[in-house]
């Protein structure tokens, strides 16, 4: 049922646009009147789940229970947006099962573009080996085979970005169309075609 709870994943390398992407669209539905709840990994890991590291079976247990959060949030109508790297294929797959209406979005950004606006020198440090786990670099990032929208950071504009990911879980039946949509009917077709050629149509 539109506008009813569901989950919006955000999920890519660290400084591809996650968290700016995943603001402006909590924005959008919020403007539409609807009830949004935006996780963020990071504040999660400080606030909620300090007790985890960054090995393999922590990263795992820092997004399930994110993934607990977003259930709970569904199941009482609220739209939850969660921005996390979450590198491991297999664990997003298997949120994906268990939240049902669900919906990845994959920022994607080269590597060498995002050693470029990374403010913190997260990955120059990693370069030089002073801290470890950082995906990407000195850790694994396995990209989503079949994410509903993928984003190039790099080449598209915060906002084509986020009409996107507005208009592909308005076809979805996860939100309720706002007309008109501003997509000429090429770029619609183009949109439906890549979900049912990814089987989520």
């Amino acid at each position: 049922m539109a506008d009813s709870g569901f989950t919006i994943w955000f999920t890519g390398l660290s400084g591809s646009g996650k968290t700016t992407l995943a603001e402006r669209v909590r924005e959008v539905l919020l403007g539409r009147g609807l009830a949004v709840e935006w996780l963020d990994s990071s504040k999660i890991r400080r606030e909620m789940n300090r007790d985890l590291g960054f090995t393999r079976s922590d990263i795992e247990a820092n997004l399930r229970r994110i993934a607990y959060e977003c259930r709970l949030l569904n199941r009482n109508g609220v739209i939850a947006i969660v921005s996390a790297i979450s590198p491991y294929r297999d664990v997003r797959d298997r949120i994906r099962v268990d939240l049902v209406r669900f919906m990845e979005v994959y920022c994607r950004c080269p590597l060498e573009t995002l050693v470029l606006r990374d403010e913190h020198d997260l990955y120059a440090r990693a370069e030089r080996g002073e801290i470890q786990n950082v995906a990407g670099m000195n850790a694994p990032y396995e990209e989503p085979l079949k994410p509903e929208v993928a984003v190039e950071t790099d080449r598209e504009t915060p906002e084509a970005c986020v009409a996107r990911i507005v208009r592909t879980a308005e076809i979805l039946g996860y939100l309720t169309p706002v007309a008109p949509s501003g997509y000429t009917p090429e770029q619609e077709e183009t949109i439906k075609r890549r979900l049912r050629d990814l089987g989520y149509m």
